[in-house]
């Protein structure tokens, strides 16, 4: 049976299409699909083990995206990682005791910094080039299988 130029129109829009939806996949994956630069502040932690965390990893409040990590880098005197988040300016009423986590999505999800915002006892708010002074660093599962492996050779 021979093919129309109306039936490989439609085969050629079905598999654009579905290229299109091949690439809007991998830009939300990958992170590059939702930035948005804007009017912002920087604010960053030491970590002991930052993990798996990107440049570009999300950073949350109660599950809100309210930032991206713009920066990771190594404290050259503490050997501590030191991770630098942008926060959108119109979260700019998080406290200055707030703790910073990193937490992983699912079981093997991307790692993100969740913010739990702190009681605000002192009344100042973090901004622009704030430190968050209390953490938690990420928990690696491969250590944690590791160190399970480790205690049940040993009869622990």
């Amino acid at each position: 049976m021979p093919h129309s130029k109306v039936q490989d129109t439609f085969v050629g829009l079905f598999v654009a299409a579905g290229i299109a939806a091949l690439f809007y996949m991998a830009l939300q994956v990958s992170n590059l699909g939702s930035y948005t630069p804007g009017d912002s502040f920087v604010v960053s932690a030491k970590f002991q083990n930052s993990g798996g965390l990107k440049v570009k990893s999300p950073v949350s409040v109660a599950g809100v995206r309210i930032g991206r990590v713009s920066a990771i880098s190594l404290d050259p005197e503490s050997h501590e990682s030191v991770v630098e988040m942008r926060i959108d300016a119109k979260y700019n009423n998080l406290p200055d005791d707030s703790d910073a986590s990193i937490y992983t999505a699912g079981l093997l999800g991307e790692q993100y910094v969740n913010i739990d915002p702190g009681p605000g006892l002192s009344g100042q708010f973090l901004k622009n080039n704030s430190k968050i002074e209390n953490v938690s660093s990420a928990i690696i599962l491969e250590e944690m299988i590791g160190k399970f492996l480790l205690n049940k050779a040993e009869g622990k």
